[in-house]
């Protein structure tokens, strides 16, 4: 069976927030700037909405440039902190889709991730698309933002497919489509090339991704060496054996289990929540580390999906905290709803290297 990946892209991540906090701004062009120490004249552009993107403002751009093509936009700063708890909560939607109860889940940053749905598709692309835009309608009816998903049968062709109908759009990639689908894209298009590489192949006279795919691969180990020139190769061929898997140095320390059966007996989804409980503070023990967010994610016998999150004042390593909250929030969880639980989550995040955090009796 073919494996069947999704990468799941929010569309302008940063400014979307901004209007879904603030709805006067719909219709208009907002601009999320990163400013440098030389106040709103300095820095660039980190992220805007399609209005300004139409009107010529892109990513990097200095923001004094940005404000000359379109005095009439909303400037903003970023609020990197206020982005990260609300991608906390669209990590734990989209990993809650993932295949091993959601451990087959990448971030691939703040915006973006990678989960493999092979088995629970069972191979099936119509059923993965499926699953794709459960994952579009949790996110939209949950936190108010879009989002576009890739479908392909690897994370190269997934992530490709993925910006190939933004906004808030499905692209699948078939494993017979990958061809065709690369053939004619600029080499500049493959996920993975940068401007050096770019120029360094159009200098071997490589333009597009079918002379890639078509060049000698002793002569791409030659100019680029062996793993990245056999890399460029296997890549423009859409071959990718990439698994998708957390990086080591993940920023959320999590579990998710599913119940023996599905129910609402608060006795039998607490037992499982304390399992996870010990496993995910173990974890957190074992590296050393607080937490200032704890999160707890539900999935109903009907496959919707909520998840709650709480902020602490200051980051914690204790346990009975992390069961107060936990605890607190599943009741909730269980008290809004009369649908059976099939799947159930906990997760901390906002990491931070234990040096003189909190004690207990100080966050009381």
């Amino acid at each position: 069976m073919s494996r069947i990946i999704l990468h799941v892209d929010m569309d302008y991540f940063y400014a979307a927030i901004e209007e879904r906090e603030d709805p006067s701004l719909k219709g208009k062009a907002v601009v999320v700037c990163m400013y440098s120490n030389r106040g709103e004249e300095g820095g660039a552009v980190s992220t805007c909405n399609y209005v300004a993107r139409d009107a010529g403002i892109h990513s990097a751009m200095p923001c004094r440039l940005a404000k000359a093509v379109k005095p009439d936009a909303v400037f903003l700063p970023v609020r990197k902190t206020f982005y990260s708890e609300v991608s906390e909560r669209i990590m734990e939607i989209i990993r809650s889709y993932a295949d091993n109860d959601g451990e087959l889940f990448e971030k691939l940053g703040i915006d973006e991730a990678f989960l493999e749905v092979t088995a629970t598709s069972r191979g099936d692309i119509d059923k993965a698309q499926q699953i794709a835009q459960s994952i579009k309608d949790d996110v939209k009816e949950l936190e108010g933002l879009t989002c576009s998903v890739g479908i392909g049968p690897n994370k190269i062709i997934a992530k490709m497919a993925s910006s190939r109908q933004k906004p808030d759009g499905i692209t699948v990639i078939r494993e017979d489509e990958v061809d065709g689908f690369l053939r004619k894209m600029p080499v500049a298009k493959l996920w993975g090339i940068g401007k050096v590489t770019e120029e360094k192949l159009a200098n071997m006279g490589i333009d597009i991704v079918e002379d890639l795919a078509g060049h000698d691969v002793q002569e791409l180990i030659s100019a680029f060496g062996k793993t990245r020139g056999t890399w460029l190769k296997m890549a423009a061929s859409g071959i990718d054996d990439d698994p998708v898997k957390e990086k080591t140095s993940s920023d959320q320390i999590g579990r998710m289990a599913s119940l023996t059966h599905d129910t609402r007996k608060s006795d039998l989804v607490l037992s499982l929540l304390d399992e996870l409980l010990d496993d995910v503070f173990s974890k957190v023990t074992a590296r050393n580390v607080s937490f200032r967010s704890i999160t707890v994610t539900v999935i109903y016998s009907n496959f919707k999906t909520v998840t709650k999150s709480h902020t602490l004042n200051h980051p914690m390593a204790e346990k009975a905290v992390l069961r107060e909250v936990s605890y607190q929030i599943m009741g909730e969880l269980l008290d809004s709803s009369t649908v059976n639980i099939r799947r159930i989550g906990v997760r901390v995040g906002n990491l931070h290297e234990n040096k003189g955090q909190k004690t207990l009796a100080e966050f009381f």
